[in-house]
């Protein structure tokens, strides 16, 4: 009976440090940036391109470029509160190191070491390349500190286990490309704005049980995650648009049917419309390639 026990002791001491080696955090080298100079006017592209007002500005504010946070955002696991990333050093993230800032971004890290909710896009983010993540930094830096405290996510049990994050990092961090290979410059161009920058697959793709991303139904719709409706897929055969109506919605807001966009999709519109016209052909170029 003694060796029984000892054998459950030692399997479950070693699982529970496996547990731990699988759940810590990875972030980047420490010169992962050095040697590159940050562009605050190629950042802002970064920017819009990325959505960062979308998610971060204040709900009830006039300023896009305001960061105070505050948006909420319903799940089935909780419902998760976009935090405040101005400059402020106290409130924002003005007090942050530029590796700091590409961790939070690609790595979903905190500069603790603590793993974000993915709520956050950073497994889409994780892709970007090292000058757009230096430029968006640069950019992030010429806006206005706000002192609007962060509100903290309201998520139960087990949910609200950071560490566990890891594990779900492990399992669905994807690194892979879901169009490996695009025939036209336009279209690995677009590949990187829609699977990387606008992370537009995390609305318009179904999601399992614990929230990772089938990606074998990529962006053919999914519920809405605040319970109302759905979202629609935008796959080549659930969307039937030529790719100038794509990218004629991408500055407009204009269906071809004289519909408007709505929700959050309007605010990706309002980003979108400040790219260029070649970028937003360019995501048309992608989802029509798919």
């Amino acid at each position: 009976m003694r060796f029984i026990l000892t054998t459950v002791a030692v399997l479950g001491l070693l699982g529970l440090g496996a547990a731990w080696w699988i759940t810590r955090p990875d972030p980047l080298p420490e010169d992962a940036l050095a040697g590159v100079t940050g562009d605050a006017d190629r950042g802002e592209a970064v920017f819009w391109a990325a959505g960062c007002a979308s998610c971060h500005a204040a709900p009830d504010g006039d300023d896009p470029l305001i960061l105070a946070g505050g948006q909420a955002f319903p799940s089935e696991f909780g419902t998760f509160h976009a935090p405040n990333i101005s400059m402020d050093p106290q409130h924002g993230i003005g007090d942050w190191s530029d590796l700091d800032m590409a961790n939070a971004v690609m790595r979903g890290l905190s500069p603790s070491g603590a793993h974000y909710y993915p709520a956050f896009p950073y497994t889409g983010y994780a892709r970007m390349q090292t000058q757009d993540m230096a430029d968006l930094v640069a950019f992030l830096r010429t806006l206005p500190a706000d002192a609007t405290p962060s509100r903290d996510h309201d998520v139960g049990f087990p949910f609200n286990i950071r560490r566990a994050v890891g594990g779900w990092k492990t399992l669905y961090a994807d690194p892979d490309w879901v169009l490996s290979d695009p025939e036209t410059e336009q279209v690995e161009r677009g590949r990187y704005l829609v699977e990387v920058l606008a992370h537009c697959g995390e609305c318009h793709t179904p999601r399992n049980a614990l929230g990772g991303m089938d990606r074998s139904q990529w962006l053919r719709g999914a519920p809405n995650p605040s319970g109302k409706g759905r979202i629609p897929g935008i796959a080549p055969d659930q969307l039937d648009w030529s790719a100038g109506e794509i990218a004629y919605y991408l500055e407009s807001g204009f269906t071809p049917d004289y519909d408007s966009a709505g929700g959050s999709m309007a605010k990706v519109v309002s980003s979108f419309a400040r790219l260029t016209a070649e970028d937003r052909e360019s995501v048309a170029a992608y989802l029509k390639a798919l």
